[in-house]
């Protein structure tokens, strides 16, 4: 599934959604609205520059563990949570050895 216009990582940009966890269905999926109530939450000293934020985000949106447009496979957050703040860490098995996210 493609999903287009706004994007679902609020980017913009066109991202490639994979809903095959098995754990998840449709009841999981998060609104715009409820993930910018979340990001408002966090406070501007434990974020990362909106540059960086932006390169993490195209890098889950290419990724084959994102679900839904919102969710990582990996390890169940809300993608654009944890690509926002300054300690976070892509959690794909091969981002230690070959990391997904720069910044």
């Amino acid at each position: 599934m493609l999903l287009e216009g706004e994007g679902a990582l609020g980017t913009g940009m066109s991202v490639k959604a994979t809903e095959t966890c098995k754990g998840c269905t449709s009841s999981v999926k998060v609104t715009e609205a409820q993930i910018e109530r979340l990001l408002s939450k966090i406070k501007p000293s434990d974020r990362i520059d909106d540059d960086s934020y932006k390169t993490r985000l195209e890098a889950c949106a290419s990724c084959d563990g994102l679900a839904y447009g919102t969710t990582c496979m990996h390890c169940g957050c809300l993608v654009r949570l944890r690509a926002s703040l300054k300690e976070g860490r892509c959690p794909h098995p091969e981002s230690q050895v070959n990391p997904k996210w720069l910044a």
